[in-house]
């Protein structure tokens, strides 16, 4: 499997083109009441995507696009945008259109990245800092492992009131021994599945031969 592409979502360079996939997401969340933000027009939305899709990778901060391998659908962004390259140290975010959250998406396009980052760059952790009352970005995190480290205590100022901020990380070993029981609970899956089948076949040719 190459490194960018998972089981439900391929990492990939942002093109121009996407920049109405982005203004829907943004629109989306506007409708939706999760955040408070000036309208932006279409030539910003189009500007921006134009920007990334020609943008450096400079000192591994870079943003990808988030597509779905069945369809080739683009359902958001993951990113590293803020390294240190002395202690080794780079941050993360990631963002799905909210008609594709809670679907595994967002937490596949994580683990693409971490892989690369770890075991490509040759990075030690990783952070993540999120809003404390979005709650579905606390969840992802602590579901891939990623704990809290720190919290600032009415650090922001969003739809009309203080919320926390929340410092998350994960070190790489704690990453690769993560991957590694995933794998082999996945390992473990499949030859149950594997053994199922194959007494359903048997019981099939047994019933057949007693008829």
């Amino acid at each position: 499997m190459r490194a960018d592409t998972g089981e439900r979502v391929r990492l990939r360079a942002i093109e121009p083109d996407d920049w109405t996939a982005f203004m829907r997401f943004a629109d989306d969340d506007g409708r939706r009441g999760s955040r408070l933000d000036l309208p932006r027009s279409a030539e910003s939305h189009r500007a921006w995507a134009t920007e990334q899709a020609v943008a450096k990778c400079d000192d591994d901060r870079f943003r990808l696009a988030v597509e779905t391998t069945p369809r080739g659908e683009l359902v958001g962004t993951v990113g590293s945008h803020r390294t240190g390259h002395r202690s080794g140290w780079f941050e993360f975010d990631v963002t799905i259109g909210a008609d594709h959250r809670r679907k595994g998406y967002g937490a596949e396009a994580v683990v693409l990245l971490l892989r690369f980052m770890f075991a490509e760059r040759r990075y030690h952790k990783c952070l993540a800092v999120i809003f404390a009352h979005n709650e579905a970005s606390p969840a992802l995190t602590r579901r891939l492992g990623i704990t809290e480290e720190g919290r600032l205590r009415e650090h922001v100022f969003s739809a009309g009131r203080h919320h926390d901020l929340v410092m998350m990380g994960m070190l790489a070993n704690e990453f690769d021994q993560r991957q590694r029981w995933a794998n082999h609970e996945r390992f473990i899956q499949a030859c149950a599945e594997r053994h199922s089948n194959l007494i359903n076949v048997r019981c099939s040719r047994v019933e057949a031969a007693c008829h």
